[in-house]
């Protein structure tokens, strides 16, 4: 697998325009998968809050879909929230690199994929082609922060193991390899965390990867990418907590 970063301009919140900004992007080949940070989808979509508006807390509130309260994380350092059936710090709200701005998540990060998707179709000419929305995570028990794809469009997500055998001819149960979350991963890993205004990237030559022409929907519950809270393996984790309600963005 191939992956380039796109180095860019400043992208300024409260506002700016992304389709100016996704037009840098010179080539795309056939069977290529764009990601794109999440803070330039946001402030192309005008997703800022001035810092003196509202407490951040006060305001990952409003966006959760649940939370639990500052006091019960280890320091009273992280908000701990669940937006878009996704466990992430404060709703997904950040201020770094937003000049004065809280920038939150795309409103309908989904949506906003797709539309990245017609954007560089159109002007490529392309069959085939991926688009992720990433975001930083991190992952419990380990220090730093991995990618995360918060919004996809264009291929399926999963890769199904299941009634496939291994090497030793044992049948594959549950395995299933998460394309998206990977994808963003690595791409994250090039376009950097800092300053490095790297807010793109192309990924080509991706093994196995199952382009689509339109959403991906799931046959059985079983192939759908997002699992409910009650059927996930750290449900026991996730429910030996009281989670407050939140307004979940409305």
């Amino acid at each position: 697998m191939k992956i380039k970063a796109i180095k860019t301009r400043k992208f300024l919140p409260p506002k700016d325009d992304l389709w100016e900004l996704l037009s840098g992007v010179k080539s795309l080949k056939e069977n290529s998968v764009v990601a794109v940070t999440s803070k330039v989808v946001a402030v192309g979509e005008g997703r800022c809050i001035p810092l003196n508006k509202i407490a951040k807390d006060d305001l990952a509130k409003k966006e959760a879909d649940k939370y639990i309260p500052r006091e019960l994380s280890p320091g009273g350092n992280i908000l701990h929230t669940i937006k878009n059936n996704m466990l992430t710090a404060s709703a997904g709200i950040d201020e770094s690199n937003g000049a004065g701005f809280y920038i939150l998540w795309p409103k309908n990060p989904e949506l906003s994929a797709k539309l990245i998707w017609e954007f560089f179709k159109k002007k490529f000419k392309l069959k085939n082609l991926g688009v992720i929305i990433t975001d930083s995570r991190l992952v419990p028990l380990r220090r730093g922060v991995v990618g995360i794809a918060i919004g996809y469009f264009g291929f399926s997500p999963l890769k199904d193991y299941r009634k496939t055998k291994d090497i030793f001819g044992r049948e594959f149960k549950m395995e299933t390899s998460n394309f998206p979350d990977s994808l963003a991963t690595a791409a994250v890993l090039v376009m950097g965390e800092g300053s490095e205004t790297q807010p793109i990237a192309i990924l080509e030559d991706i093994p196995d990867l199952k382009f689509l022409q339109k959403e991906f929907k799931p046959k059985t519950e079983y192939d759908a990418f997002e699992i409910p809270e009650k059927e996930d393996m750290f449900y026991p984790l996730l429910s030996s907590v009281k989670w407050k309600k939140g307004k979940g963005g409305k």
